[in-house]
């Protein structure tokens, strides 16, 4: 066996992906399929994997990320670890994860990453045996998910609050590269859940030197169509 192909049983990345679909905040889940007693058993997962021996943690979310769904450069952010020794708890989860990787696993620690991604991305998965779909976070809670995955989902949406308030920016790797002052205030209202006046959020988009007003409207709209923006980093 290869030295890239030797594998840590006790150190794994997860990547909780958020995407805005102008409504509503989503994560992005694996579906997963475990034959128990010669009955099929279906949950939910986050993109994630154990990492190669002798793999950087930033390296491995980055791969693991892309060989699950496709993407490639995007925003990932590290932003806590899960070790506690009842993660593993359920028999189900060490032995798909043992068939899986062909080996065996026992306590297993997580560090897990934050992606924000435009939902507008194709997702490429390149399995046939799973799926990557986008769900509503709300739903989240009433989800069979594997692991601690609804426990990792939830800090990870607080890290993006909490970031949001240090990098107001990071709200745009979240919209289309063209966007309206309607579709931002949204997403901010979603993630902040709050309800921002706006008016009061109109004035604070125009002291954004980094919201660039653009000569076009929106097409094809039902509604009388609004300006587009887009966001200037060079200005951020």
């Amino acid at each position: 066996m290869s030295s890239e192909n030797i594998y840590n049983p006790h150190v794994s990345v997860d990547c909780v992906v958020f995407g805005f679909d102008g409504d509503q905040l989503k994560v992005l889940l694996m579906e997963r399929s475990i034959t128990e007693q010669n009955e099929l058993y279906n949950d939910k997962k986050l993109p994630g994997s154990i990492i190669l021996n002798d793999e950087d943690l930033d390296d491995a979310a980055s791969r693991v990320l892309t060989e699950l769904t496709g993407l490639k450069n995007i925003y990932l952010s590290q932003f806590r670890s899960f070790g506690g020794p009842d993660r593993t708890k359920n028999p189900r989860d060490i032995l798909w994860l043992e068939n899986t990787m062909q080996m065996k696993i026992r306590r297993i620690v997580t560090v897990a990453y934050v992606a924000l991604i435009k939902i507008d991305r194709k997702i490429q998965v390149k399995s046939d045996n799973t799926q990557a779909n986008w769900y509503d976070l709300n739903e989240v809670a009433e989800m069979n998910l594997a692991f601690d995955h609804a426990e990792i989902i939830n800090k990870g949406l607080e890290h993006v609050r909490h970031n949001l308030d240090i990098e107001p920016h990071l709200l745009f790797e979240l919209l289309p590269r063209k966007f309206t002052v309607s579709q931002l205030r949204s997403l901010y209202n979603t993630v902040h859940q709050t309800n921002s006046d706006v008016r009061n959020f109109q004035k604070k988009v125009a002291q954004m030197a980094y919201v660039i007003p653009l000569d076009e409207m929106e097409e094809g709209v039902p509604h009388r169509a609004a300006r587009l923006y887009k966001f200037d980093k060079k200005k951020k």
